[in-house]
């Protein structure tokens, strides 16, 4: 068993098998998921697990070179907005209407039981050398 890292194993398993650029989605618990793309679910009950635990959870394993969030978080869900913009991490916006489409090239969509508005984020992976 492991002692430390990502402890979900669908998460640890999409995330050793991601290469440069690939997309993954953190998601609020209302986000439509696309067809063909894997959710794994981490919703409990409303609320939880937040996004801000599961998108510093990710973080932590995973090698991020940008965020895409949508442009309307920032004037929406200031706390989330700050949240990204605490990572620092290249953050770039679109409408959410185009986060939506952009979800389609996603590896995987995780849900979280997050229940406010604009909570997405799309995470591009970079490399570690």
């Amino acid at each position: 068993m492991k002692k430390t890292g990502m402890l979900n194993r669908d998460i640890a398993r999409v995330l050793a098998s991601l290469g440069h650029t690939d997309h993954i989605v953190i998601a609020d618990c209302g986000l439509p998921i696309p067809q063909g793309v894997e959710c794994i679910d981490l919703s409990i009950k409303r609320g939880l697990p937040t996004f801000v635990e599961v998108l510093g959870e990710v973080l932590d394993d995973m090698e991020v070179e940008a965020m895409i969030v949508a442009e309307e978080v920032k004037e929406k869900n200031p706390f989330i907005h700050h949240a990204v913009q605490n990572k620092q991490i290249p953050t770039y916006y679109l409408s959410h209407e185009d986060l939506k489409a952009e979800t389609h090239k996603a590896k995987v969509v995780i849900r979280t039981g997050e229940c406010t508005p604009y909570a997405n984020v799309i995470l591009r992976a970079g490399v570690i050398f």
